[in-house]
């Protein structure tokens, strides 16, 4: 519990002790600039996407096919 109490004075303490431009946020681009950004910076997200779905896809053609041969036995 003391270990638990002491964590949250320490990250408090450093929350309260940041520049106030981190805290306020300032600086951040004007949002006509981004607005006219490509996505160079979201490839990763377009990256782990594409694999995902090569995953779902992948495990419903190995559902099928088990289904397919399930069916052949059953017929048999």
């Amino acid at each position: 519990m003391k270990k638990l109490f002491l964590s949250i004075v320490v990250v408090t303490l450093f929350v309260a002790l940041l520049p106030e431009g981190v805290m306020a946020q300032e600086g951040l681009p004007d949002p006509a600039a981004i607005a006219g950004q490509n996505l160079r910076g979201h490839t990763h997200m377009f990256i782990a996407y594409f694999i995902a779905w090569l995953l779902i896809l992948g495990w419903a053609v190995s559902i099928a096919r088990r289904l397919g041969k399930v069916e052949r036995a059953l017929g048999d």
